[in-house]
């Protein structure tokens, strides 16, 4: 990419017919009807903007793509904040975000407010299903990084390490060093050539800027913990949390689990039942996973709370994602050129893998798997989720309908 910006994303130069109000509507019924996860979303995105509308051609998306691969927090979220910005400048960006996000945020935070209408929920049938649901997403989420991302015995062998640590290590500090040893190990043990073949992204931005960028998101990263550890701001703690979540998440939502678990759950901001519900429900929802945040934000005990808290907590978790993206682009093309990174993703995607199977024993497992009732209901939940490829929004309606049938018998 040049580091010339003659046309900055943003200006009239580089907005096309339509500007950001077309990206938004856009996005906006993608965010209404796109079910299915991650992978199902890049799908959603190849039909629309390479096949249907022809925003940006098939290489030129792959390479994309693989440059939000790259990057911590959520992949599809991303490759929509770019293609958004190469369709409308940075406005084209945040109403991609936008139109993509807010529905399933606007949904979780008004289940939160169910949840809180009800009381306590810890002993609700429906909501133990939840609990159940949730062992088989992530069992099916394991089940498919395994395969794509664990194909060796090398990595096979660095996830279960990863899981040994996290498992040993509670809290943020173990699933930190899982991933840093996870990159290490990569390019000592995985260093293999990169592909070449590529296709140069439509997307113009400075180096200056793409520094400026990497410089915010590394201020925050640093400085956050040290301003909410000096404050006694709960908003700070808030923001602190949920922008590390959103930081140091490789490999797709589901990885975010056992970040906002170790962050919110300890500290009695949001009880484990709760949290475990709000993530089953996360499941019914279309959009990005990444929304969970706006429930916990409105189930937080501790103020900021409710709409306030939800704002705060999508805000902060997503934030990271703006600034990774924006501030890659202008090196990209001479980094996905370089066999140690590639090497050190690699060996992230195995750490990742093994966060995700600690997170599948504790917290999940253990808090939804109580009885052989629960196997059998969690058995038939993946069975469905797996095989019958069954849509997640009824799989979330029938394990909550089977755990309040089973609560009542």
């Amino acid at each position: 990419m040049s580091g010339e910006e003659a046309a900055p994303p943003g200006s009239s130069a580089a907005a096309r017919p339509g500007g950001w109000p077309e990206v938004l509507a856009v996005f906006l019924r993608l965010g209404l009807t796109s079910f299915g996860g991650p992978i199902a979303h890049l799908g959603y995105f190849r039909e629309e903007f390479v096949v249907r509308r022809r925003w940006i051609d098939d290489r030129a998306y792959a390479d994309l793509v693989a440059l939000c691969q790259l990057l911590p927090g959520p992949a599809s979220s991303q490759v929509g904040i770019a293609i958004g910005l190469s369709r409308a400048g940075y406005a084209g960006a945040l109403a991609a975000w936008t139109g993509f996000t807010l529905p399933s945020a606007i949904a979780l935070a008004i289940f939160a407010y169910g949840v809180a209408a009800i009381g306590d929920p810890g002993g609700a049938g429906w909501l133990h299903g939840l609990k159940v649901v949730a062992v088989a997403v992530v069992a099916q989420a394991v089940l498919g990084m395994m395969r794509s991302l664990t194909p060796d015995r090398p990595r096979a062998t660095m996830a279960v390490i990863a899981a040994a640590i996290v498992l040993a290590i509670p809290g943020a500090w173990g699933q930190i060093g899982a991933i840093l040893l996870g990159g290490v190990a990569g390019v000592l043990l995985l260093r293999t050539a990169p592909a070449t073949d590529h296709a140069s992204l439509p997307l113009t931005v400075s180096r200056a800027t793409g520094v400026a960028m990497l410089a915010i998101f590394l201020l925050l990263l640093l400085g956050l913990p040290l301003l909410a550890a000096a404050t006694d701001s709960q908003s700070l703690r808030l923001i602190d949390a949920f922008y590390r979540a959103g930081s140091l998440v490789f490999g797709g939502g589901h990885v975010v689990l056992p970040l906002l678990q170790a962050s919110v759950v300890p500290p009695g901001w949001v009880t484990n039942d709760a949290f475990l519900a709000g993530y089953g429900a996360a499941q019914a929802v279309p959009g990005p996973l990444f929304t969970f945040s706006a429930y916990l934000g409105a189930s937080m005990g501790p103020a900021p709370h409710g709409w306030l808290g939800a704002i705060i907590c999508l805000v902060a978790i997503f934030l990271p994602s703006f600034l990774l993206v924006v501030g890659a682009l202008p090196f990209w093309e001479g980094l996905r050129r370089r066999a140690a990174i590639q090497a050190a993703l690699r060996g992230v995607n195995a750490a990742v893998v093994g966060l995700l199977l600690a997170a599948l024993y504790t917290p999940v497992w253990t808090s939804g798997i109580t009885k052989a009732s629960d196997f059998a209901l969690g058995a038939a939940a993946f069975l469905l989720l797996f095989l019958w490829k069954t849509p997640p929004w009824l799989v979330v309606l029938l394990g909550a309908a089977g755990g309040a049938v089973l609560a009542s018998l």
